[in-house]
Protein backbone atom coordinates (compact mmCIF):
# COMPACT_ATOMS: atom_id res chain seq x y z
CA UNK A 1 0.00 0.00 0.00
CA UNK A 2 1.34 3.55 -0.87
CA UNK A 3 -0.13 6.99 -1.33
CA UNK A 4 -1.01 7.97 -4.86
CA UNK A 5 1.81 11.05 -4.87
CA UNK A 6 4.24 7.63 -4.75
CA UNK A 7 3.18 5.72 -8.03
CA UNK A 8 5.90 6.44 -10.65
CA UNK A 9 3.69 4.29 -13.38
CA UNK A 10 0.56 3.87 -15.12
CA UNK A 11 -1.85 1.35 -14.29
CA UNK A 12 -4.73 0.71 -12.38
CA UNK A 13 -5.40 0.46 -8.55
CA UNK A 14 -7.66 0.27 -5.74
CA UNK A 15 -8.34 2.93 -3.25
CA UNK A 16 -7.56 1.43 0.43
CA UNK A 17 -7.72 4.46 2.64
CA UNK A 18 -8.34 8.33 2.55
CA UNK A 19 -6.85 10.39 5.15
CA UNK A 20 -7.26 13.93 6.25
CA UNK A 21 -9.83 16.39 7.03
CA UNK A 22 -13.19 15.06 6.91
CA UNK A 23 -14.14 17.73 4.85
CA UNK A 24 -11.47 16.26 2.21
CA UNK A 25 -12.52 13.02 2.27
CA UNK A 26 -16.49 13.85 1.88
CA UNK A 27 -15.07 16.37 -1.48
CA UNK A 28 -13.33 13.46 -2.81
CA UNK A 29 -16.73 11.29 -2.12
CA UNK A 30 -18.87 13.77 -4.03
CA UNK A 31 -16.22 13.65 -7.37
CA UNK A 32 -16.47 9.42 -6.56
CA UNK A 33 -13.45 8.76 -4.88
CA UNK A 34 -14.34 6.44 -2.10
CA UNK A 35 -12.97 3.67 -0.45
CA UNK A 36 -12.60 0.31 -3.00
CA UNK A 37 -12.70 2.58 -5.96
CA UNK A 38 -10.71 1.53 -8.63
CA UNK A 39 -8.72 3.95 -10.71
CA UNK A 40 -6.64 4.10 -13.08
CA UNK A 41 -3.52 6.52 -13.11
CA UNK A 42 -2.76 8.29 -16.95
CA UNK A 43 -0.21 10.11 -15.90
CA UNK A 44 1.92 9.58 -13.17
CA UNK A 45 3.64 12.39 -10.74
CA UNK A 46 6.63 13.95 -11.94
CA UNK A 47 8.94 15.50 -9.60
CA UNK A 48 6.51 16.61 -7.14
CA UNK A 49 3.98 18.56 -9.99
CA UNK A 50 1.19 16.29 -9.40
CA UNK A 51 -0.58 13.42 -11.54
CA UNK A 52 -3.78 12.64 -13.99
CA UNK A 53 -5.95 9.48 -13.30
CA UNK A 54 -9.42 8.00 -14.73
CA UNK A 55 -12.07 7.71 -12.75
CA UNK A 56 -15.29 6.69 -13.19
CA UNK A 57 -15.45 7.65 -16.80
CA UNK A 58 -13.49 10.78 -15.95
CA UNK A 59 -10.01 11.97 -16.13
CA UNK A 60 -9.22 14.25 -12.68
CA UNK A 61 -5.72 16.44 -12.07
CA UNK A 62 -4.90 15.73 -8.92
CA UNK A 63 -2.28 17.81 -7.18
CA UNK A 64 0.55 16.17 -5.28
CA UNK A 65 -0.37 17.14 -1.97
CA UNK A 66 -3.93 16.01 -2.12
CA UNK A 67 -2.27 12.27 -3.86
CA UNK A 68 -0.63 11.67 -0.67
CA UNK A 69 -3.80 11.83 1.48
CA UNK A 70 -4.66 8.87 -1.08
CA UNK A 71 -3.33 5.06 -0.48
CA UNK A 72 -3.80 2.79 -2.78
CA UNK A 73 -2.98 -1.07 -3.99
CA UNK A 74 -1.85 -1.87 -7.47
CA UNK A 75 -4.36 -4.65 -9.04
CA UNK A 76 -0.81 -6.29 -10.75
CA UNK A 77 0.01 -7.18 -6.28
CA UNK A 78 -2.98 -8.55 -5.59
CA UNK A 79 -2.63 -11.14 -8.40
CA UNK A 80 1.08 -12.13 -6.90
CA UNK A 81 0.35 -11.74 -3.36
CA UNK A 82 -0.25 -14.54 -1.31
CA UNK A 83 -3.89 -15.07 -0.22
CA UNK A 84 -5.62 -16.59 3.12
CA UNK A 85 -9.28 -17.53 3.69
CA UNK A 86 -11.53 -14.26 5.05
CA UNK A 87 -12.58 -16.23 8.04
CA UNK A 88 -8.62 -15.43 9.67
CA UNK A 89 -8.92 -12.42 9.50
CA UNK A 90 -9.36 -10.82 13.14
CA UNK A 91 -11.66 -7.97 13.89
CA UNK A 92 -10.74 -4.37 12.50
CA UNK A 93 -8.53 -5.95 9.93
CA UNK A 94 -9.37 -4.97 6.46
CA UNK A 95 -8.01 -7.14 2.63
CA UNK A 96 -8.95 -7.23 -0.38
CA UNK A 97 -10.76 -9.85 -2.11
CA UNK A 98 -8.47 -12.05 -4.27
CA UNK A 99 -11.17 -14.25 -5.96
CA UNK A 100 -13.67 -17.09 -4.49
CA UNK A 101 -13.76 -20.98 -4.97
CA UNK A 102 -16.20 -23.11 -4.42
CA UNK A 103 -19.53 -25.19 -5.88
CA UNK A 104 -21.01 -22.26 -8.76
CA UNK A 105 -24.25 -21.36 -6.59
CA UNK A 106 -22.09 -20.54 -3.62
CA UNK A 107 -20.04 -18.26 -5.55
CA UNK A 108 -22.59 -16.42 -7.66
CA UNK A 109 -24.56 -15.81 -4.07
CA UNK A 110 -21.53 -14.61 -2.18
CA UNK A 111 -20.98 -12.36 -5.57
CA UNK A 112 -24.48 -11.19 -5.34
CA UNK A 113 -24.05 -10.02 -2.17
CA UNK A 114 -21.40 -7.36 -3.05
CA UNK A 115 -18.16 -10.04 -2.33
CA UNK A 116 -16.19 -9.58 -5.94
CA UNK A 117 -12.69 -9.83 -6.85
CA UNK A 118 -10.70 -6.35 -5.80
CA UNK A 119 -13.41 -5.31 -2.98
CA UNK A 120 -12.00 -4.33 0.15
CA UNK A 121 -13.49 -5.97 3.41
CA UNK A 122 -13.52 -4.92 6.93
CA UNK A 123 -14.42 -7.71 9.76
CA UNK A 124 -16.91 -5.61 12.03
CA UNK A 125 -17.43 -7.78 14.86
CA UNK A 126 -17.33 -11.73 15.07
CA UNK A 127 -20.21 -13.63 17.45
CA UNK A 128 -19.30 -15.04 20.55
CA UNK A 129 -19.13 -18.07 19.06
CA UNK A 130 -17.34 -17.32 16.24
CA UNK A 131 -20.27 -17.75 13.84
CA UNK A 132 -21.35 -15.59 11.90
CA UNK A 133 -18.50 -12.99 10.71
CA UNK A 134 -20.45 -9.35 10.28
CA UNK A 135 -18.48 -7.47 7.09
CA UNK A 136 -18.36 -4.08 5.97
CA UNK A 137 -18.66 -4.02 2.59
CA UNK A 138 -19.06 -1.46 0.09
CA UNK A 139 -20.90 0.76 2.96
CA UNK A 140 -23.07 -1.76 4.10
CA UNK A 141 -22.71 -4.21 7.05
CA UNK A 142 -22.83 -7.90 5.53
CA UNK A 143 -23.18 -11.16 7.80
CA UNK A 144 -21.65 -14.48 6.49
CA UNK A 145 -21.20 -17.88 7.87
CA UNK A 146 -17.34 -19.06 8.66
CA UNK A 147 -18.44 -21.78 6.32
CA UNK A 148 -18.53 -19.44 3.34
CA UNK A 149 -16.10 -17.00 4.73
CA UNK A 150 -13.91 -19.81 4.10
CA UNK A 151 -14.38 -19.78 0.55
CA UNK A 152 -13.50 -15.95 0.54
CA UNK A 153 -9.69 -16.32 -0.12
CA UNK A 154 -8.27 -12.21 0.47
CA UNK A 155 -5.45 -10.63 0.91
CA UNK A 156 -4.75 -8.14 4.35
CA UNK A 157 -4.08 -4.75 3.69
CA UNK A 158 -1.44 -3.24 6.27
CA UNK A 159 -2.79 -0.08 7.76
Amino acid sequence: MESLAEIKSKGRFIVVDIVGDPRFIRRLAELGMVLNTNLTVVSPSQNNSGLVIFLRGQRLAISHTLATNILVKGVNELATAKTQPLSRLTVGKSAIVGKIIGDRPVKRRLMDMGLTKNTVVKVHQVAPLGDPIELLVRGYKLSVRKQEADYIMVQEVSQ
